[in-house]
Order: structure tokens, then sequence, then C-alpha cells
């Protein structure tokens, strides 16, 4: 087995600092633009009905059938964590070092407990872990869990492009430009693959750094595999997001879905708290329902990634002693 990779510590300049400091700020500030729009819009819809805002949110809340909406969540909650430990051990057997996928889960599931800070640290406890546990090296770890990240991207553009084109009259027209990006993005995989696969410009050394050595071994088939983990997950929550969507008053076929939530869960990758950015996209979608949708985009995102969190303290003990112990 590899050895790990001596880290070489790196002074701080005040460049550096200024540019951390610079992004732990960006997403207070998409939160906060987030929730003034929002505000403002239910404050609107509020005084429209004669009410105030606090009781015109609880109104959204009434008549939700809350055993049927769990009946659909946690089911999907626990798919996802099947099929996402699925994909980070497929990953890590084919680019790092052969591991059980039942010793993946544990440290997959722990590390959705800091998904509630930052999805990419999530990841990077991965590295970690594998690191202390396996030793392998933090760098090729990292190199596989931004493979995965590159093609999590791919995903959702696949299924929001191959929704807009199947209920094409059905989208507003800002989404009619989802099929291009899907275009430009084919293009750029293509040139992608053609440079780390030594094709083209084979002088740059940018090829050969370590976080790039997922990127060097993978080949076709190993992206194609990946998209196919990622489908069941997302067919799965175009089901439950259209069904869970009906209870809080909104109404849309599974067609609109599959082009919808890709974009939706573009907006929930933005770091920020409470998926500010994804609430706000169900509300741009269905203006007419501004409560709802807030209530509705609130409770489905935050659940999501609490109640994995809450899956993955059962686990925690596990991963922890394996990490420390």
């Amino acid at each position: 087995m590899s050895q790990p990779i001596q880290s070489t510590a790196i002074p701080s300049t005040p460049t550096a600092k200024k540019a951390k400091a610079w992004q732990r700020l960006l997403p207070l500030f998409i939160t906060l633009a987030c929730f003034g729009y929002l505000y403002n819009r239910l404050n609107h819809a509020a005084i429209a009905e004669g009410s105030t805002l606090l009781a015109y949110l609880a109104k959204s809340f009434e008549g939700v059938n809350w055993y049927y909406w769990l009946g659909l969540m946690i089911p999907y909650c626990f798919l996802f964590l099947i099929f996402d430990s699925l994909t980070v051990w497929a990953a890590i057997n084919w680019f790092n070092a052969k591991i059980r996928y039942s010793d993946i889960l544990p440290i997959r599931a722990s590390a959705y407990i800091l998904s509630l800070v930052n999805e990419q640290v999530s990841k990077g406890a991965i590295a970690v872990y594998l690191n202390r546990r396996d030793g392998v090296p933090g760098w090729e770890v990292g190199s596989s869990m931004i493979l995965l990240m590159f093609c999590e991207i791919y995903s959702l553009i696949l299924w929001a492009t191959i929704g807009v084109l199947l209920r094409w009259n059905s989208f507003q027209p800002a989404f009619h430009v989802i099929p291009w990006i899907a275009l430009g993005a084919a293009a750029f995989f293509a040139l992608f693959q053609l440079f780390f696969s030594g094709k083209i410009l084979p002088g740059v050394a940018l090829r050969d750094r370590p976080i790039f050595r997922a990127f060097r071994l993978a080949k076709i088939w190993h992206y194609l595999v990946i998209l196919a983990l990622r489908a069941p997950p997302v067919l799965a929550g175009v089901i439950v997001y259209t069904l869970a969507l009906r209870l809080f008053g909104g109404s849309v076929g599974f067609g609109e879905m599959l082009g919808y939530l890709p974009v939706i869960f573009f907006g929930a990758a933005v770091p920020g708290p409470m998926h500010s950015v994804a609430i706000l996209f169900w509300v741009l979608l269905f203006p007419d329902r501004p409560g709802q949708m807030t209530a509705f985009g609130f409770v489905m995102h935050n659940f999501f990634i609490f109640f994995n969190a809450a899956v993955g303290l059962l686990f925690l003990r596990r991963a922890t002693r394996e990490l420390f112990g």
C-alpha cells in the first residue's frame, strides 16, 4: 500500500486570510438575500389576506397529513444513504483501496453530521477516516471525492435535461436553456476526459497533481456507472417530492418534477444555513402559493439533512472508534 503523502505547511498571508474571510461571509450574504426576498413576498401575501405574517405561515402547515409525509420521507432518506454509500464505496475501490461496503456505510452516515455545516467538509472527513484507518493517502481519497461531486453535477444536468425535453411546453421559458447547458457540459466533458487521459496537451503538469489522480485513472465506464448509481435516488426523489408537494397544495406531474428537482438540488448545494436558495426556488416556481412553498421547501430540505445526521449518530461511535481508537 502506498505511503501517506507528507503535507508541507504553507505560511498564511494577509491575502489568504482575506480570501478565507470572503468565503465565510458569502454564504451568509446569500442567505440574507434569500430570506429578505422571502420575507417581502410572505409579508405582502399575509397583508393581502388580512393576516399577520406568523398566522399566515402557520396556516401553511395546517391540513398537512404529517404521518403520510413521514411515510414518504423516511424511506427516501434511507434509500439515499444506501446508494450514496454505494457510490462512495465504488469510487474508493476503483481508485484507492479495496474496502468492504459495510465499512464505508458507517463513515458515510457519520459524515452526514458534518453536512449540517458543509457537504464538502463531510466528504473530507471520509478522506481523513480512510487515511487513519487504512493508510490511504488523503490526497488520493480527496481526488475520488472530487470526482464524485463532479459526477453529481452531471447527474443533475442529465435528469433536468430529460425532464425538460419530456414536458417542454409545461416549463417556464427560463428552463428551456437547460438542454443547451447540457450540450455545453457534454462538450466540456469530452475535452476534460481527453485531457486527463493524456490524449491532448500531454506535457501539462496540472494533470499529474495528486488531487487529480482519480480523473487520470477514470475511464468512461466509471462515469457511466456512477451516473447509474445516482439514478435511483433521483427518481425516488421525483416521486417523493411530487407526492409531498400535493400535501402542501401544489400540483405538478412527475415529468415536470423531473425537470424542477435537479434545479432545486443545485440550489440546495449552495452553502448556507437552512438551504435558503432551495426554498427560494420553490417560491419562484410557484409564485401564487408563497406561504405553502416556503413551508414545503423548509420542511423537505431541512428534514432531509437533520434526519440523515440523526442516522449518522447511530454509526458515530463505531466511526470514532476506528478513527481514533
